[in-house]
């Protein structure tokens, strides 16, 4: 009885000094080179921001943003394919044949197939995004999805082959399916542009208040801290549409991207100074909150 005890307890010793050692190896090995490929995946895109951002997160060259986002996709992809063939590896050590497993796994990814259109979607459309650069990291973009909802709006701080992750003016963070997004407009590629529509009462001199509104363009561009932004000096459009108690005359300004927000701020405070200094009066309907509108060159 003794003999017979001792050998199952011999087998086991056996087999962890041997296939079980080996699984072992593996599973941390694989681990272990997971976490060295996320750790270089860090340091470039560390290494990516400090060259190209400087201490500005907004303001970010077109190549450097591909390149984030093409180093957060590769080092996804790489765990993927590290864990992926540590799998098949344990299975074949534990003595488990691996083409015998071909068959059913044919049909579990038939039935996975139809499952999971939702996710393949997700990964066609965010491979896509990366290789048509349509935003990276960074960007300041509007998304509208599928459904008709609200665009979600913020700045991207993750893209990778099935999500986008954003965080809004709040500080929210928004996560996105890239298979559920619709249109993208974004706000900070190559150069963006403040609109700012004026309305006055059909009665005013408009002569006077295009003046007015291009010396407040002048004294905005001679500003140092403002000049930092603008790419030139703001330009009067003129009259863009004309009412029976009102009149808008239209101000633009070329920006830095991701900057047309903060330029249409601080024009709105100098044109509502200078239009009381010279007495003109603005329609009491002026909208809280023009839209600050965007092109890309």
């Amino acid at each position: 009885m003794d003999v017979l005890a001792i050998a199952p307890l011999g087998n086991l010793a056996d087999w962890v000094r041997g296939r079980g050692l080996a699984v072992l190896l593996i599973i941390l090995g694989s681990v272990l080179l997971a976490r060295l490929v996320t750790w270089i995946g860090g340091k470039v895109t560390a290494r990516i921001d400090a060259s190209a951002g400087g201490g500005d997160a907004l303001v970010r060259s077109e190549a450097a943003k591909h390149r984030h986002s093409l180093t957060q996709v590769l080092q996804w992809v790489a765990v993927v394919v590290i864990y992926t063939v540590a799998t098949v590896t344990v299975l074949s050590t534990l003595g488990l044949p691996v083409t015998s497993l071909v068959a059913p796994a044919t049909v579990l990814g038939v039935g996975l197939g139809f499952g999971a259109q939702r996710v393949v979607q997700d990964v066609l459309a965010g491979f896509f995004l990366i290789t048509e650069r349509q935003y990276g990291f960074g960007d300041v973009v509007s998304i509208n999805l599928a459904g008709g909802i609200a665009p979600a709006e913020g700045t991207v701080e993750d893209v990778t082959l099935r999500i986008t992750r954003m965080r809004s003016v709040d500080g929210e963070v928004v996560i996105i399916p890239n298979g559920q997004i619709t249109k993208v407009v974004n706000l900070s590629r190559d150069w963006a542009r403040a609109v700012i529509d004026v309305p006055v009462p059909a009665s005013t001199d408009v002569t006077h208040v295009q003046e007015v509104l291009r010396e407040v363009g002048e004294q905005a561009f001679a500003d140092e801290e403002l000049a930092k932004l603008l790419l030139d000096v703001p330009s009067v459009m003129g009259v863009t549409s004309l009412g029976l108690d009102e009149v808008n005359v239209r101000i633009v300004a070329r920006t830095l991207p991701g900057k047309q927000f903060d330029v249409g701020r601080d024009l709105r405070s100098r044109i509502a100074l200078a239009f009381r200094r010279e007495g003109i009066v603005v329609q009491p309907h002026l909208p809280e909150d023009a839209p600050d509108r965007e092109v890309t060159s």
